[in-house]
This record gives structure tokens, C-alpha cells and sequence, in this order.
């Protein structure tokens, strides 16, 4: 013997039989906390009393870990032609319906003004497509989209049927386009779960869709995860997503976290992080062409 102890590695061993991993046994891991692995489906059945209470606790702490990561922007990201964040407030920017892209009111008008000074056709800013002159040549636009499995034309499209009233067919497209990774549609179909339009009432899957937009960067889903926390008292967790939401450029997290400061739940070192953290996401969407762009479209309005 060499007098070298190897070191052993418990985890490379079935958690209920106890074989080890060898070229003709793989062990899979345990797909909810990764802390164990089996060697087949029978020996993680009969495991799973005894690791029952440690699976769920490592898999609520390691959903934390992924709800509580503050996102680098926000679901809507940056504007396709300028390149700088897009804001929040959606009145700032406007979704084509030949390529489903959001283009911000600063790019839009400077295209329109381009157009007219040129005396050109209107066509879209981003992808250069004629802009259609009725609206059932804009409705064929955006199902081509919708076929092309376009999850922002999906999510549009479930909100022409949510009102119209026709709440499960809004409810497919969303289930669709939130497959897809839409923050929008996660967030519509919590809505729905909570109010029972075209579904049954249930809180749980309003709570799982409200976290999957949360995690994707949807300000306003971690605003009400933050309010839902507040309201069973849970005021650190609340604080944690109001801060989140906050930083993202989103007003009415702010403004919450404002008054939970005054009332003493939250930290003066949390308060001020959020607020410079949240001016500092509301100037980097700012441009003079912006503010031109918005200042022409509340005239036109």
C-alpha cells in the first residue's frame, strides 16, 4: 500500500442501495435538489421518504437563489435601432406588427421625419417593411409572425382575444407564447389564474407564472411578488423583490419601498441603494431624440 488515503466521494454512490458509479452503472441525479443520485427510478422511489424534507428545502433554496438574481435589464431590453434600454412605461415604445419589434418613440419619429422630408413610403423602422393601410393587411402581418412561432406576436395576438372577451383563446396563446420564454405572457396568464377568466382560480400557478416573468426581468411580476410577500409578512423577502423591481426603473416599487422605509421595514442602506440604482436605470433610457420623439406623440394624442 502506498499509504495515500484516497478520498471517497459519498455522492458517486446510490443514496438507497449504496452502489457505487462504475462503467456499466450510471447514476442520475436527483432532478429537484442535485444533493443525491440514484442508480434507477425503484431505489429513488424507495428513497424518498427519508429525503423527502432535505430535497425540498435545497429546492426552495436553490429557486431563491434564481428568483432573488437581480436581471441585467428588463424583459423589454434595448431598443433594436439606438441600442439603449428601452423603459418600462410602454407608451414609450411601440411593437411592429411585420417583425414584432419594440422600437422606442425617438426612433419611430425620426424615421417618420426622415420619410416625409424624402417624401418616401411609410414602411417599419427596423425591418423596412411597407406599412400596411388597413388593418386587416396588419392582422395578416402579425399571423405571420404568430406562425413563425413568434412569441411577442403570440402574446399580442392573446391580447386581441382577452378584449374581444374570448378568455381561452387569450389564455392558449399566452400558455404558448410563455412557453417560449415571454415574461408578458407569464405575467397575463397569472392574471388570469388570479381573477378566473377562461381558468379556475388558483393561486399556486398564479404565483409560479408571476415568478417565471419575475426571473425573465418583468418589473411589474416582481412588483406584486413583492406585495403578495408584504401581505403574509414575509417583509424580507418583499423587500428583496420591491429592491429588484426598483433598480429596473419600475416607479411604483419605489414608491412602496419609500413608504416601507418610513414605516420601518426597510433598511436606510437597502432604500438609498434602490433609489440610485433606479435613477441611475431611468437615465440610461433617456435621449434628446427620445424626448422629441414623446413630446410629438403627446401632441398627436
Amino acid at each position: 500500500m502506498s499509504g495515500v488515503e484516497e478520498s471517497f466521494d459519498i455522492t458517486m454512490c446510490c443514496a438507497s442501495c449504496g452502489i457505487g458509479q462504475v462503467d456499466d452503472i450510471k447514476l442520475k441525479k436527483c432532478t429537484a435538489c442535485y444533493l443525491v443520485r440514484y442508480c434507477s427510478v425503484k431505489c429513488q422511489k424507495e428513497h424518498r421518504p427519508q429525503h423527502k424534507r432535505a430535497c425540498k428545502k435545497r429546492a426552495a433554496e436553490l429557486r431563491d437563489e434564481i428568483l432573488f438574481k437581480q436581471p441585467e435589464s428588463s424583459d423589454l431590453g434595448d431598443c433594436p435601432i439606438c441600442f439603449l434600454p428601452l423603459a418600462v412605461d410602454n407608451d414609450t415604445s411601440t411593437i411592429m406588427a411585420c417583425c414584432s419589434k419594440k422600437i422606442c418613440n425617438g426612433c419611430a419619429y425620426a424615421n417618420r421625419e426622415h420619410e416625409l422630408e424624402g417624401k418616401l413610403e411609410e414602411r417599419c423602422p427596423f425591418c423596412r417593411y411597407p406599412v400596411p393601410d388597413t388593418e386587416d393587411e396588419a392582422l395578416k402581418n402579425h399571423m405571420k409572425r404568430v406562425e413563425a412561432n413568434d412569441p411577442v406576436a403570440m402574446c399580442q395576438m392573446g391580447w386581441k382575444f382577452f378584449i374581444d372577451g374570448d378568455y381561452k383563446s387569450s389564455f392558449l396563446y399566452w400558455t404558448k407564447a410563455a412557453r417560449l420564454g415571454n415574461a408578458e405572457s407569464h405575467y397575463q396568464l397569472s392574471r388570469l389564474y388570479r381573477e378566473g377568466e377562461g381558468v379556475e382560480k388558483d393561486k399556486k400557478k398564479e404565483l409560479h407564472h408571476l415568478e417565471e416573468a419575475a426571473i425573465c426581468g418583468h418589473p411589474n411580476s416582481r412588483h406584486n411578488l413583492g406585495c403578495i410577500e408584504g401581505s403574509r409578512g414575509e417583509y424580507a423577502r418583499a423587500t428583496k423583490h420591491l429592491i429588484i423591481a426598483a433598480k429596473l426603473g419600475f416607479d411604483p416599487s419605489l414608491e412602496l419601498l419609500k413608504e416601507n422605509y418610513v414605516n420601518g421595514h426597510v433598511s436606510k442602506k437597502d432604500f438609498a441603494s434602490a433609489l440610485r440604482a433606479h435613477h441611475a436605470a431611468v437615465d440610461a433610457t433617456k435621449s434628446v431624440q427620445r424626448e422629441v420623439g414623446q413630446a410629438a406623440r403627446s401632441m398627436a394624442l
